[in-house]
């Protein structure tokens, strides 16, 4: 069970969002395990400062990893890029197995994003995480790093992931 609720990223920014077909050098995100197998990675509200979630491939955000950080591309096809950064709490939450991960208008300043193969990475110096590319998606969907093994202790209401890029032109659920 989730020992806290975090709090959304900082910044009251909002987008009318890049649309369902997927902008140059952009990518979809996605889930590739049961139970959440071709959920995609969103801001919840969607294009605002606030929750990561694995939603609904109808409203997939699009990212990029830039100098180490995660950005949701916010803005509208043909306008002025706006982006929201994923920011990673310093907080441990479910038994200090994992931290938590909003949108911000703000930098992350608490680790780094990256890519393996197509895997997203997180990694931060002092914590030696054993699966680079786990997650946990749990309860109402709130995306979180896992801190420890993959498929071990898990924590309830939680299910381990592997999120991976995805650059079709438009998102499936299947």
């Amino acid at each position: 069970m989730i020992s806290a609720t975090p709090t959304t990223g900082g910044g009251g920014a909002s987008g009318t969002g890049p649309g369902t077909t997927l902008q140059s050098g952009y990518y979809w995100i996605r889930a590739v395990e049961a139970p959440n197998f071709h959920k995609y990675l969103q801001s919840d509200p969607l294009y605002s400062a606030s929750q990561a979630v694995m939603g609904d491939y109808t409203t997939a955000g699009q990212f990029q990893v830039v100098d180490d950080q995660l950005v949701q591309l916010i803005s509208a096809p043909g306008a002025t890029a706006e982006y929201l950064y994923a920011v990673v709490s310093e907080e441990t939450y479910n038994n200090n197995q994992s931290v938590s991960v909003t949108f911000s208008t703000e930098k992350n300043t608490y680790g780094t994003f990256g890519w393996s193969g197509d895997g997203l990475t997180w990694q931060v110096a002092g914590i030696d995480r054993p699966n680079l590319i786990a997650w946990y998606v749990c309860e109402s969907q709130h995306l979180y790093i896992n801190l420890g093994a993959y498929l071990y202790n898990t924590p309830s209401g939680c299910a381990d992931e592997t999120i991976h890029y995805y650059n079709a032109a438009t998102t499936n659920n299947k």
